[in-house]
């Protein structure tokens, strides 16, 4: 929030990266979306206008704020660079399937650009129309970081898995928090507001739906690795209804990277649908803000509006009481880098653009037995993992391979303790945020993730996939 007149409490210095190096968040802190996908009332913003709170972002962070700051009775505008998200495509469906992206997968690409790039020696990615679509994957020095586009944010692309760290885990990570109030209030509230729910574990060990997660459990725990089900904000009774042929099929029809239109409770079906309850929030979609500086009553906020084909249409001059900063990780750090080296926002601390990490990701694959069929049906939902962080500094989801086909092949994104940090930049002479990020400091997280594979591997007879991420190459390790 950049009012530094208004009263802090001792966590507020907390940064996002520690927050999220605490949790051992596998694809995001996890969300959902259900049938109905209406949102705050959605509007365009005009130029000259005046609000008494301006939120930068409609993810998690902004999602939050806008609906408490609204039960207070403060008006709020939220400002989206993405969609809206609300209007069905040529099919009758909002979201394009994971298995055929489509003009609405891919943020100003003309080419996919999918976490798995291969498959048994085949290129996967496709020529799409450049569109604002719903997958944002920025390139950086060293390495790609998916990121959500729309109202919802991340919530609408990621995986669902909402993870509450490990007590002993958090006082090293945000000391200054009272772990207390953490673990009795806010992460409780945190999941039943996000609808989180836990997988029925006697369907788990029967559906086909999961056969390659059983597969990853007997691995693991025949390895002695611990064995974790991680709760997730996709509603499962709705998943045993897909699976019963009873409603349209959403993770059972692979839907994940692009959006689910189903089953998924994304912030659009709870934080957001309790905001637009009060009358008090509305959203401006396919706006992008590239400037905030000190005004007389608040900020000065300067912003792009975009049509579908990433063009800046109009630019508009708008004034806020007070300007919240909820742009994700990526998006945050780079405004804020700009506004502190361009002098628009001073008083701007040191830390601004430092420490960023990517949550030690790693992926990597593995070439079963044909006794060990994973399954030709696979839910797009991770809901377990094998977990080596005490020992080996990782924990690893045991990840869908939703191809139809038979694979014999177990896919796993690791989380990883790397301890390495990057730094956002302003580039001056190319007028854009720099990230000096380095692939080779991948390798810590490599090693981690190898102290759980190598072992299994040893122990099945079995070995690495080559290619899925590339021509014989192993891991993962371009992308968070």
């Amino acid at each position: 929030m950049s009012d530094p007149s208004l009263p802090t409490r001792r966590s507020a210095g907390v940064s996002r990266r520690g927050f999220i190096a605490g949790t051992g968040s596998i694809l995001g802190l996890g969300l959902l979306s259900q049938t109905s996908h209406a949102a705050a009332a959605t509007t365009s913003i005009g130029n000259g206008e005046r609000v008494p709170v301006l939120i930068i972002g409609s993810g998690y962070g902004g999602s939050v704020a806008a609906l408490r700051l609204a039960q207070a009775g403060i008006d709020v505008h939220m400002i989206e660079m993405g969609k809206a998200w609300d209007t069905p495509g040529s099919d009758g469906k909002i979201f394009a399937n994971t298995k055929t992206p489509d003009v609405r997968s891919y943020w100003l690409r003309t080419r996919t650009k999918q976490p798995i790039s291969n498959f048994l020696g085949f290129p996967l990615d496709k020529d799409v129309p450049r569109h604002t679509g719903i997958l944002d994957a920025e390139d950086f020095s060293g390495i790609t970081v998916y990121q959500g586009r729309g109202v919802g944010g991340g919530s609408l692309v990621n995986g669902g898995m909402a993870v509450t760290p490990k007590r002993e885990r958090f006082g090293a990570i945000l000391p200054s928090v009272d772990a207390d109030e953490m673990y009795d209030v806010y992460y409780p509230r945190a999941n039943a507001g996000l609808g989180v729910n836990e997988i029925d574990r006697a369907w788990f060990d029967t559906t086909d739906c999961y056969q390659y997660a059983r597969v990853g459990r007997k691995h693991a725990e025949r390895s002695g690795f611990d064995f974790v089900y991680v709760p997730n904000v996709y509603d499962f009774n709705y998943m045993k209804q897909e699976a019963a042929g009873n409603v349209p099929r959403s993770a059972l029809a692979g839907e994940i990277l692009y959006g689910n239109n189903a089953g998924k409770k994304s912030l659009q079906q709870t934080y957001l649908a309790q905001a637009k309850a009060t009358g008090r929030v509305t959203i401006s979609p396919l706006h992008r803000v590239t400037s905030v500086t000190p005004a007389s009553g608040g900020y000065t906020v300067t912003i792009e509006q975009l049509d579908t084909g990433g063009n800046v249409t109009a630019t508009k001059t708008v004034t806020a009481g007070k300007v919240f900063f909820a742009a994700g990780s990526v998006g945050t750090s780079k405004l804020l880098t700009k506004l502190k080296a361009t002098g628009a926002l001073p008083g701007l601390n040191g830390e601004v653009g430092k420490g960023w990490g990517d949550n030690g990701n790693i992926m990597c694959g593995r070439a079963n037995h044909m006794w060990d069929p994973t399954g030709s049906l696979q839910s797009s939902i991770p809901t377990v993992g094998i977990d080596n962080w005490d020992e080996g500094g990782a924990f690893a989801e045991v990840a869908p391979l939703p191809t139809g086909i038979e694979t014999y092949a177990s896919l796993y994104l690791s989380v990883t303790n790397n301890p390495h940090r990057a730094q956002f930049s302003w580039n001056a002479g190319t007028g854009k945020v720099d990230l000096n990020w380095q692939t080779s400091w991948k390798q810590a997280g490599i090693d981690m993730a190898k102290s759980v594979f190598d072992k299994i591997n040893r122990k099945e007879g079995t070995i690495y996939r080559t290619d899925l991420f590339g021509v014989y190459k192993i891991w993962g390790d371009h992308l968070t």
